[in-house]
């Protein structure tokens, strides 16, 4: 099955066990992730999709710090070198938001609105999506990341009429 599909799917059927604590996993799966990627030529995209889309975050991050003791490099710095396109984007969203989902989100936001235009679909997915979860922290960090100013003050001046009122009522 072609990669473009088989990632959507993975990630609509994964279930993970939520494992908290160092697991004697994370040096296999690292390794795994190594051979796979900077430890050959080319890259095995099906062993990144595996891993990536059937562990915990928690576990995932332990992977992680593991995969850079072994490899002298960041998962994020691998998957940039290893691969590009959709490929590279797709995993770089996975490990961005395991590893600082307010961060990535945030940053998501940031990008629906800046520039001229607005991406709505993205900029009300988002904001819906997020706002009974971790918007609050959210809004946090937009802030540090849009230089100061807020989540609100973006949307009053990207968005108006009541699709305003309706993503400010979010905030």
């Amino acid at each position: 099955m072609c990669f473009y599909f088989s990632l959507p799917i993975s990630l609509s059927q994964s279930v993970f066990e939520l494992i908290t604590e160092p697991h004697p996993e994370r040096s296999t799966l690292s390794q795994a992730l190594y051979r796979a990627g900077m430890g050959r030529v080319g890259t095995d995209h099906a062993v990144f999709n595996k891993i990536l889309v059937m562990r915990s975050p928690a576990h995932l991050n332990k992977v992680f710090d593991y995969y850079k003791t072994i490899s002298n490099i960041d998962i994020l710095e691998s998957i940039k070198l290893e691969m590009s396109g959709d490929t590279a984007a797709a995993f770089t969203a996975i490990v961005e938001v395991v590893q600082n989902p307010v961060h990535y989100f945030a940053d998501q936001l940031f990008k629906s609105m800046k520039g001229l235009g607005t991406n709505d679909n993205k900029l009300i997915r988002l904001m819906v999506w997020r706002s009974e979860i971790d918007l609050v922290e959210i809004k946090e960090e937009f802030k540090i990341i849009s230089n100061g100013e807020t989540l609100e003050s973006f949307i009053e001046g990207d968005c108006s009429g009541n699709y305003k009122v309706a993503l400010l009522a979010l905030c």
